[in-house]
């Protein structure tokens, strides 16, 4: 008889699972929600991620003619505002591990109008298939903390990324005031779940979410992995009282 050593294990939420069976639960979960997805953005954070996610695409300082990954694009917040900046000459690739997302925001964009710079690519962040020093920036937003084996795909995207691009992770982060810290559990493990179900008919998709969230790396830890991949200037800027946390660096 056989036993799985912890090496062979990685969390899912709370959950410890064989890690060849995280990217199916993962995609098992964005399968539920990827047609409410808007909606339950706008009700869990108020709206507020609409300002986090504007403050990101000042931040990426895209020009006309370049070229820009969006990694867990979603439903395509981000895809719309870069394939503004870059125009008619430049790129966005939107891209993400899960179909139903994909399509969705493949939908979404193509409704608005937006047709003739940004392509789709289904991919997994740990081994991004595009060829050496590709873009001149990359986006992931509330992406990376479902991501396996992070520090692999922060190599990844160092590898695609060109000389003087840079890289912003946009991602839920840990509460640098207590209280706030306090208030913000209650609501992740009590309301998340009701309004999944309300509204998704999926009360365990949202529990998952909220349990993400607590199982990633801190600022300082995630700030560190950039640094170990090989990123330069690294540093962040928190939001909402360190709810939400922006992570910048360069390729030099």
């Amino acid at each position: 008889m056989t036993t799985e050593s912890s090496e062979d294990k990685t969390h899912f939420g709370y959950l410890q699972v064989p890690v060849e069976d995280k990217v199916k639960r993962v995609g098992d979960v964005f399968d539920s929600v990827a047609s409410k997805y808007d909606v339950m953005n706008d009700l869990m954070s108020f709206g507020v991620h609409r300002l986090w996610k504007q403050f990101t695409i000042q931040q990426t300082s895209l020009r006309g003619g370049q070229i820009a990954l969006d990694l867990a694009g979603g439903t395509g917040d981000l895809a719309i505002k870069m394939s503004r900046r870059v125009g008619s000459k430049g790129q966005v690739v939107l891209a993400d591990i899960n179909a139903a997302m994909l399509t969705t925001g493949r939908d979404r964009l193509m409704d608005k109008g937006v047709t003739t710079n940004v392509t789709y690519a289904q991919v997994n962040a740990e081994c991004l298939p595009f060829a050496d020093n590709s873009f001149d920036c990359i986006t992931m937003a509330f992406g990376l903390r479902n991501v396996t084996d992070k520090q692999q795909a922060l190599e990844s995207m160092f590898r695609v990324l060109r000389p003087a691009g840079r890289l912003l992770v946009l991602e839920f982060s840990k509460p640098v005031i207590p209280l706030l810290s306090k208030a913000y559990d209650a609501y992740s493990f009590s309301a998340l779940p009701m309004m999944g179900k309300l509204v998704a008919n999926d009360a365990e998709s949202y529990r998952y979410l909220a349990e993400s969230i607590r199982m990633h790396p801190d600022q300082d830890t995630l700030l560190g992995m950039m640094q170990e991949a090989g990123f330069d200037k690294c540093n962040y800027h928190n939001m909402t009282g360190g709810v939400v946390a922006l992570h910048k660096a360069f390729k030099i």
